[in-house]
């Protein structure tokens, strides 16, 4: 059932002369990929009350009025000087607009890409703003002298975080956050949330991995005690686990052998999020993603990133029946670096006719690239099954990128561990899992009972699998257990491959569990699961989920075991 509980905005001091204010939602905010988990979200603001009063990153147009009514309960609104964004974007324009109509003296404080956006978000071109350009300080007293990192990325060029050396507080807006939502303000017991800041992480930061190790580097030259995120909880006690556990995520994809060229502008937002999606969908299946916004990024870096690729992906908004000028610079340097060996995608968001999508691909296709997925055109902004097929769509890519370069022989017999280890046997099953209008199914058989008080078991779900988003902990699935002599059916069914966003359950007899996953008729028995932890298993995640219910469908049947003779593959 959708959570209920009322949006608010809950209040603490956290350091001399400064307060955080957590605009809380229980509810999923929006169709984006790293709101996934549906878990709800905290945009969190700062209040530094000094000889000066600054107001960082306020949220939002989703908490605009429920931040003012708190915030002019705390504070004269008209007496702040400054507001410091460490990114600006249309959905923040709301609650800045109605900032400066009760308060029209505020400065803001931002980075000169940032500067530039805000202008146009307000639609003021005399705004008084600062630019921050990572020399500058602002003294507002008292010691809090404060200290601004530009550390920018592709999806958030303006992207600036603060220092205060008097609290040794970093304020890192869109770095090391979460998207959950609850009462606790700080991180104690953070491992338990290990998992929802690795999963923002691999959504937002993962495409982006060399410009974040830019940034971490950046920000080791400021000696912080608490990083003040944008999202989630506030990093205190596991900050200095978590910085490394960046560093190490970043050093994945960063090393990976295989990289794709994701080459993207959006005009609304809409576009950056089916890149995102896509991106993320690439990353999953272990294939890095080089991430290029094209209205900020060099032509030279442009042709670097799609010489070393390994395929490329290209997105673009239409404008006026057009593609905008950097996706044309973009397409042109494709065109003329990329050989037409590389793997290539398309994709674009548009409000009327997607003339900027068609462009390019009829370009690609006149020139002879292969293409890794259909084109995915999107009107308006994206949906959830939207975001899933661009997801699958990206690990389609992907896979397809890692199977051209392996090298298969059928004369290279088993070494003696890996026919050892295939003599592992596992019972059949087709794991099933619905999650609101997404849908997924995998066939299984590394499944074994973990406990039992309470029942439980272990399935190793591959990273790369359509399934995996629906088996983070707090999901719900069915694992329905195959009756030998009749297994073949559907172990041929759920092994085939699904184009994205597919119906996996397209001629297939189901009903509807009491978690809404779906059971299959024919299946021996099911077991309705919850998901209770995850652990990363070098390219699996081995869930741990407790059976909250379950039923015997063929008394007489005996379970499917499937038998291998190597280890290397199902």
């Amino acid at each position: 059932m959708p959570n209920t509980k009322p949006r608010d905005v809950q209040i603490l001091p956290i350091a001399t002369d400064t307060t955080v204010m957590r605009s809380r939602s229980w509810a999923r905010l929006r169709f984006e990929i790293e709101y996934a988990l549906a878990k709800g979200t905290t945009a969190n603001s700062y209040l530094i009350q000094a000889d000066k009063i600054a107001l960082i990153d306020p949220p939002g147009e989703t908490f605009t009025q429920i931040y003012l009514d708190a915030l002019q309960k705390r504070i004269d609104v008209t007496a702040i000087d400054y507001v410091i964004l460490g990114h600006i974007n249309p959905n923040r324009a709301a609650t800045l607009k109605a900032l400066l109509e009760i308060a029209p003296q505020i400065t803001f404080v931002c980075s000169n890409p940032g500067a530039i956006n805000l202008r146009g978000a307000l639609e003021n071109p005399d705004l008084p703003i600062i630019v921050m350009r990572g020399e500058e300080t602002l003294d507002l007293g008292k010691g809090h002298n404060l200290q601004f990192i530009p550390t920018p990325n592709p999806r958030y060029a303006d992207e600036l975080c603060t220092y205060d050396p008097q609290t040794e507080i970093l304020y890192t807006d869109k770095l090391f956050g979460a998207h959950i939502c609850g009462d606790q303000v700080l991180d104690e017991g953070w491992e338990i949330i290990n998992e929802d800041r690795r999963y923002y992480y691999d959504c937002l930061m993962a495409p982006h991995a060399r410009q974040v190790e830019t940034a971490l580097e950046k920000l080791a030259d400021f000696p912080a005690r608490l990083y003040a995120t944008g999202h989630g909880p506030l990093v205190r006690y596991g900050l200095i686990e978590l910085t490394k556990a960046y560093r190490q995520w970043s050093q994945q994809q960063t090393s990976a052998d295989l990289t794709v060229a994701l080459i993207y502008a959006s005009a609304y937002g809409n576009t950056a999020t089916l890149a995102q999606a896509i991106a993320r969908g690439i990353t999953k299946a272990g294939v890095a993603v080089e991430s290029i916004n094209c209205e900020f990024t060099e032509p030279e870096e442009v042709r670097a990133a799609v010489e070393k690729s390994a395929g490329f992906v290209m997105g673009s908004p239409t404008l006026g029946g057009h593609a905008p000028t950097p996706v044309q610079t973009a397409l042109g340097i494709v065109l003329s670096t990329a050989t037409n060996n590389k793997l290539a995608g398309v994709f674009g968001s548009f409000g009327w006719s997607g003339e900027a999508v068609d462009l390019i691909e009829s370009r690609l296709k006149d020139a002879g690239y292969r293409f890794g997925f259909d084109t995915i055109r999107v009107k308006f902004k994206p949906d959830d099954a939207t975001l899933q097929l661009c997801e699958e769509a990206g690990t389609d890519f992907a896979q397809a990128l890692k199977k051209a370069k392996k090298v298969r022989s059928q004369s290279v017999p088993a070494t003696n561990v890996e026919q050892a280890v295939g003599r592992i046997v596992g019972s059949l099953c087709v794991l099933t899992a619905k999650q609101e209008d997404r849908a997924s199914a995998m066939l299984a058989s590394w499944v074994a009972q973990a406990s039992f008080n309470p029942p439980g078991l272990t399935i190793a779900v591959a990273k790369e699998r359509a399934v995996e988003p629906l088996t983070h902990s707090g999901n719900e699935f069915i694992l329905n257990i195959l009756k030998e002599g009749n297994h073949i059916g559907l172990m041929k069914h759920f092994l085939k491959p699904f184009g994205p966003g597919e119906d996996r359950f397209a001629g297939v007899a189901t009903q509807e569990s009491t978690n809404g996953s779906p059971i299959l008729a024919d299946a021996l028995a099911y077991l309705e699961c919850k998901v209770q932890h995850r652990m990363e298993s070098g390219d699996h995640w081995l869930v741990y989920a407790t059976v909250e219910n379950g039923k015997v469908l063929n008394q007489d049947g005996v379970t499917a075991v499937h038998h291998r003779k190597s280890a290397t593959h199902y």
